[in-house]
């Protein structure tokens, strides 16, 4: 377990609610929220030496969000595979699953407010597809569909 003093907010809320879902048997539940927990650990791990003396940088509120958001976009890839083989149960099951998981991502950025953010770069920094986009990724990281993102910088530079 993480010490206090890298336990962050939504590890804290993500220990409270397995509990939660432990009182409620519900299992599914329960899993999805500990295999979230356990990704949160591997990074951690995987950001550690192999020699165990130095460790890594320790994982932020963003990293632990964009792990969030990583295990729904699998998720949602595992649900399609499922369905194209035949296999409607299973792919319910992962998009449960995601829908459990989307619960602790921040608020997604509306297309509106993705368009505003847009312009506010493309006024200080030009109109140039290749200077925006990563501007407007690492300012939306976690808060918007990637895909939304390029769609609409490719609209707005065009």
């Amino acid at each position: 377990m993480a010490d206090t003093e890298t336990t962050s907010a939504l590890e804290v809320r993500l220990r409270a609610d397995i509990k939660d879902a432990q009182r409620a048997r519900d299992q599914q539940r329960i899993d999805t929220l500990r295999i979230a927990l356990g990704a949160f650990h591997n990074e951690e791990i995987a950001r550690t030496d192999k020699t165990h003396k130095l460790h890594g940088q320790p994982l932020t509120e963003e990293d632990r969000y964009a792990l969030i958001e990583k295990q729904i976009k699998q998720r949602n890839e595992a649900a399609q595979l499922y369905r194209q083989g035949g296999r409607p149960e299973l792919a319910e099951k992962e998009e449960r699953e995601a829908e459990i998981l989307k619960a602790y991502q921040p608020a997604q950025l509306g297309d509106d407010e993705i368009r505003a953010l847009v312009a506010e770069l493309i006024a200080a920094h030009g109109k140039e597809f290749r200077a925006i986009m990563p501007l407007a990724a690492k300012e939306t990281r976690g808060r918007a569909d990637g895909k939304r993102v390029s769609a609409i910088v490719r609209e707005l530079t065009s």
